[in-house]
């Protein structure tokens, strides 16, 4: 394996029930850096990230986290090598407060404690909510928790779905320079609909079409190649 490459997954395929949705999908996530999966709806772009994170597991194919073949193990055991999941829909644990959603995503005690700095200087909001439950966020607001959750315990990776959908501009803005920040620390592979955001803040690309890895590259260049966007992200 390339020993730049944090996360390597090689020619997976995975079923949902009888459904074989990938069909072959490829990603190098380099360490330190944001690669973002590009794709049409219903490409495969989330269940290449649940596929990662053993949710759905791949049928064929190999995925190698930090140098170790990991796929076929439990969630919890990959989750516990140091990958953390922001999944699409937020998820966040509604009647809970902003402290208690927090401190629940601790994988040892006082790993909130060692973060707290950090993430409140990601997003201020959470720490002037922090006793205001979930339920009483804004959309945009629940999507910051969400992404806070992942950064409470040390993780090498995180695993982002859809960070701006449905969000405003104005907080589309605030989740990109969170996600920009949080890079300089974590590495991120990245699921993201709005190809604006995603070409502003990811270095390389893997389009995904019907359940296949299709193309790679550096998004500098995607950005200035109108056919292959036309071809594989527009809406049909």
């Amino acid at each position: 394996m390339d020993n730049n490459n944090l996360l390597k997954v090689d020619q997976i395929h995975t079923f949902i029930g009888q459904f074989h949705i990938l069909q072959g999908v490829s990603v190098n996530v380099p360490k330190g850096t944001i690669v973002a999966l590009l794709g049409r709806n219903g490409a495969g772009k989330s269940t290449t990230l649940k596929s990662i994170l053993g949710l759905t597991p791949p049928s064929q194919g190999a995925v190698i986290f930090d140098g170790e073949e990991i796929q076929g193990r439990h969630s919890f055991d990959i989750a516990g090598m140091g990958i953390g999941f922001v999944p699409e829909h937020r998820a966040i644990f509604r009647d809970l407060s902003v402290l208690e959603n927090l401190r629940i995503a601790e994988r040892q005690k006082g790993d909130l404690e060692k973060k707290e700095d950090f993430i409140f200087s990601l997003f201020p909001d959470l720490k002037r909510l922090i006793k205001l439950p979930g339920t009483n966020l804004s959309g945009g607001q629940q999507q910051m928790l969400a992404v806070a959750r992942a950064l409470v315990p040390d993780n090498k990776l995180l695993l982002i779905d859809e960070p701006s959908e449905g969000l405003a501009p104005v907080l589309i803005e605030q989740m990109m320079e969170a996600i920009r920040q949080l890079s300089a620390e974590t590495t991120v592979l990245l699921v993201e609909q709005n190809f604006i955001v995603a070409s502003q803040l990811a270095k390389d690309y893997v389009i995904i079409e019907e359940g296949q890895s299709v193309k790679s590259g550096q998004l500098a260049d995607l950005v200035n190649d109108p056919e292959t966007i036309h071809r594989y992200l527009e809406v049909a």
